[in-house]
């Protein structure tokens, strides 16, 4: 009868030992993956955070342990500016990016890297930074759309005349060669890069003033000044 008790209380102890452990992990992994900000109602959380800073890192040919705090949040701060304009291509036409569009970029994107030139040296590199192929064609076909929203929203508000493309040949242009060495280049030759390059910076701009915009008249929380750890990502 005593032995009979022994093991009841033991299979008791037991299942509260497991409920307990349970609750543990259930808390542990609300923790990792914390809500990190809120858009208008869309949560970002503390893994979406870590996919883009592994993103970032991998396109841009950059280790994750070289980010700082401060590239961390930048990088948050991106987040919560391509949701708010995420909110914004329903209301805008534009051709969306193909899956063969994204490709071009990643292919671009590998040619850092030796190491993947080959599928099973691409292959190891992407698990390295605990990414898929899918999900990165599936980011970069997201950033091309986003940037052609941008362009489709903003570009036709810029109008770049022919004497501030003339100033800024012989203010800036011409001593930027001169300074180089390089030989003199007729305004003829460089005016419509000039005028791209123009039209450019009036539209990064513009897109700084609409973001602020989207901000204010959205509702944008961030919770907690934390960054996922070096070399740690959610799970």
């Amino acid at each position: 009868m005593r032995t009979v008790r022994t093991k009841t209380r033991a299979a008791v102890l037991l299942a509260i030992l497991l409920a307990g452990f349970s609750i543990c992990c259930a808390a542990q992994a609300e923790v990792i993956d914390r809500i990190v900000a809120t858009v208008n109602g869309h949560t970002i959380l503390q893994s979406d955070w870590d996919d883009a800073l592994s993103y970032e890192a991998l396109l841009n040919g950059r280790p994750l342990g070289e980010f700082t705090d401060e590239d961390r949040k930048a990088v948050l701060d991106r987040l919560i500016d391509q949701e708010l304009l995420g909110e914004q291509m329903k209301s805008n036409f534009f051709q969306h990016a193909s899956e063969a569009d994204a490709e071009a970029r990643i292919a671009d994107a590998r040619k850092q890297y030796p190491q993947a030139m080959t599928p099973e040296g691409w292959q190891t590199l992407l698990n390295q930074f605990q990414l898929t192929e899918k999900d990165l064609i599936a980011h970069v076909e997201q950033q091309i759309d986003l940037m052609r929203l941008v362009d489709a929203h903003l570009r036709p508000a810029v109008q770049i005349d022919a004497k501030t493309v003339e100033a800024y040949y012989q203010e800036k242009f011409v001593p930027q060669l001169k300074q180089s060495g390089a030989s003199e280049v007729p305004l003829g030759e460089v005016s419509s890069k000039i005028r791209e390059l123009l039209t450019q910076q009036k539209v990064n701009e513009l897109l700084v003033s609409w973001l602020q915009t989207l901000r204010s008249e959205g509702k944008v929380s961030v919770p907690g000044p934390s960054a996922p750890p070096e070399g740690v990502r959610s799970q």
